[in-house]
């Protein structure tokens, strides 16, 4: 009886990088620009784990002579991957708002060194690409899977609670975008890639 490696339980380290970037092979390490979000990838993640949200709005047609709907069509849909960051440095901060630029200031003599981040976002959403990573499969032991996002922006409205006792979380959500340089349509709004198989010799 083989294992049951279809249920999965595993941490995705997530990682971002310009759009445009190709996505690694999904059996090779993230290389190039992409950049992975928090110090310590899932480390500074918060167990509640990442949220892959698929959202659908439907218009159901019915007729006269029945109660049942007769058909449906697809008005509008929306992919979001959401997770909190334990990691408050600004490299981190950056990416719930708007990616600004960290601004770093060296230590001079009788001057500490400081790092600085602006709030102010404006009008401009700052798009990416995003990839999640896993090193399990559903289909055999020892291989992985990824989400890829070819472009997508941070919507979500961290809201980080210092208090005693408690790290502070930075609750950060990718809503996907259409991609207008995709090659089919299909294609333009990322996808799910998982291995199954070993490359041969």
């Amino acid at each position: 009886m083989s294992e049951p490696f279809e249920i999965i339980a595993a941490p995705f380290t997530a990682y971002v990088a310009p759009v445009g970037e190709a996505f690694p092979a999904v059996d090779a390490d993230p290389a190039g620009n992409w950049v992975k979000i928090g110090t310590n990838g899932d480390e500074s993640m918060d167990e509640e784990g990442v949220t892959v949200q698929h959202a659908q709005e439907l218009n159901k047609v019915r007729s006269l002579g029945s109660t049942a709907p007769l058909k449906a069509f697809r008005t509008a849909e929306d992919l979001m991957i959401s997770f909190t960051l334990l990691d408050v440095t600004l490299e981190a901060t950056s990416l719930g708002l708007n990616s600004n630029t960290v601004a770093t200031t060296a230590a001079g003599s009788g001057t500490a060194g400081f790092k600085t981040l602006q709030f102010y976002q404006g009008e401009q959403v700052a798009t990416m690409a995003l990839l999640l990573r896993a090193g399990v499969s559903p289909y055999a032991a020892a291989m992985n899977m990824q989400y890829q996002l070819p472009r997508c922006f941070q919507s979500g409205n961290p809201e980080p609670v210092y208090r005693k006792g408690e790290p502070a979380g930075f609750a950060l959500e990718f809503t996907a975008l259409k991609d207008p340089n995709a090659v089919t349509k299909a294609a333009s709004f990322g996808q799910l890639v998982i291995q199954h198989q070993v490359a041969l010799p």
